[in-house]
This record gives structure tokens, sequence and C-alpha cells, in this order.
């Protein structure tokens, strides 16, 4: 049975807080392997109001955040406590990130996030953004885990 998460949860992970946390749930967790991301895409999210008026659209790089936020928490909740107690995931690059359609407000994003591999502290991912199953992005990237200050 795969794991879910709500966002009380993901906010114990992730040291994001609104209106920058753009995960509101993770489902179908396998274990430092795979989940499903759900991002809750609304009318009144803070980037909608300028981007752009009368034509609102999702920022490209905000979907490429919320597959960061995503895998950054699926790491953290794979990892034994004690592994991951004042830790942060920072991003590293980002690959392959490609829209394919624009992501108007009121909508379910769904991010499918697969870690490909990992080596000491760096971690590769790879994802795809769906909305009513068709495919919106894709993208690959790499993080870190690294103390916090």
């Amino acid at each position: 049975m795969s794991e879910t998460l709500n966002k009380d949860q993901i906010k114990n992970l992730l040291p994001h807080r609104e209106p920058m946390l753009l995960v509101d749930e993770l489902i179908n967790i396998k274990k430092l392997s795979s989940a499903t991301a759900i991002l809750n895409v609304k009318k009144d999210s803070f980037y909608v109001q300028g981007h752009f008026p009368g034509e609102p659209v999702m920022p490209g790089v905000l979907i490429v955040e919320a597959f960061g936020q995503s895998a950054a928490a699926l790491t953290a909740h794979g990892l034994d406590k004690s592994t991951y107690e004042n830790k942060l995931v920072f991003l590293m690059s980002v690959e392959k990130a490609r829209f394919r359609s624009p992501v108007i407000p009121d909508c379910r994003l769904e991010l499918n996030i697969e870690a490909i591999r990992s080596h000491g502290r760096v971690w590769k991912y790879k994802g795809e953004a769906f909305v009513e199953g068709k495919k919106m992005a894709d993208a690959q990237w790499s993080a870190t885990i690294v103390d916090r200050k």
C-alpha cells in the first residue's frame, strides 16, 4: 500500500511556507523512489494576479519549483529522521525542462516524480506534470542535501 502525506506533514519535511509552499499533497509514495504531488492551482494564487492580467498562467519556473519541492519531500520522507535532521535540499541543476501547454488556474496539477539515482548527498530526478491526463510539462533536475546553518 502506498503512503500519502497531507500539507501539514509536508510542512514538517520542508522549510517552505505560504505562499511559496507549492505542494498540497504527496500521494502514491514509493519510498525514495517515486510519488505523485498534487498542487491545486487557484485563481487567487500569488503568482496569478500579475502573470498575466486577463490571461492567468502558472509560471513555468514555478512548475519546476514544485517539481523540486515534491522531490525534496519524497527524499526527506524516505530518509531516516536522524539522517535528515537539520538538513535542507537545494536545487543544483535543471535539465531538459519542457513546457507543452499553459497551466491555467482552477486546475489540479499532478506531478509524477521519480528519483533516478543518488550518490551520497546528490540526487537526480525526473518528472512529468499533468492536468486531467494531459502532459503540461516535464523536466529532469538534480538536488543536494546540505546542512542547515
